[in-house]
């Protein structure tokens, strides 16, 4: 999605709910409201991803430096919010502006929290690294999160090894894919699968000539 920087004024609403009294025996939310939450989920994709990387709502809103109840007001829909905001959310939470507007496909409604299409994928980019992750689950509030990673040749995720409060599988499907797992190494070829034991600090690299793709799975997820 294009942001025109020429137009600083511009905003990104997100619909709020109008409190209006409704006749005794009425739904308590029509249908056709409940459908527009679920094709516009901004404020949530907010709070999902700021659980996955296990941020707290006051860090958060100190970071871009707006109030607690804000924030909260965002994630629950209930506020809008204007593109430089989105923006300075973006940043706190390490990703591109544009992790908000991919991940499903709003003409589809029905396939929203089911289906992530190819087309649809959300990235995370580390520039300089060689590498590329994409989220295919089709959100971060379930039980595990699926990542397809991609490393350049040569390419690592560090040069200290990390270590993450989750289980960590995964199917190497092309090239290779060195682990060092404490002080443990292992080189993975295509049909190989791996698992890494919650808080094991690992550091994972391509040894090889070639591209190397593998398939995560990180339950919960901490993306």
């Amino acid at each position: 999605m294009a942001v025109n920087s020429s137009r600083p004024r511009t905003r990104l609403r997100v619909k709020a709910e109008k409190r209006t009294r409704r006749p005794r025996g009425a739904a308590a939310r029509p249908a056709a409201a409940r459908r527009s939450a679920e094709t516009n989920p901004l404020g949530s994709q907010i709070r999902d991803l700021r659980g996955a990387r296990a941020m707290s709502l006051a860090a958060l809103a100190e970071a871009i430096g707006k109030s607690v109840g804000y924030v909260s007001q965002i994630e629950r829909g209930r506020s809008e919010i204007s593109i430089s905001t989105l923006k300075a959310i973006s940043e706190a939470l390490g990703v591109q502006i544009s992790w908000f507007f991919q991940g499903y496909d709003p003409r589809v409604p029905e396939e929203h929290g089911y289906i992530v299409r190819r087309e649809q994928r959300r990235r995370l980019d580390f520039p300089g690294t060689g590498i590329e992750e994409e989220l295919l689950s089709p959100s971060l509030t379930g039980e595990a999160e699926m990542i397809l990673s991609t490393f350049a040749p040569g390419a690592r995720s560090g040069e200290e090894p990390v270590s993450r409060m989750a289980e960590q599988s995964g199917y190497v499907i092309e090239g290779l894919l060195e682990l060092r797992v404490g002080t443990r190494r292992f080189t993975l070829r295509p049909g190989d699968s791996f698992r890494i034991g919650r808080g094991e600090p690992f550091t994972a690299r391509n040894p090889g000539s070639v591209t190397s793709v593998s398939l995560w799975v990180i339950a919960p997820p901490r993306y």
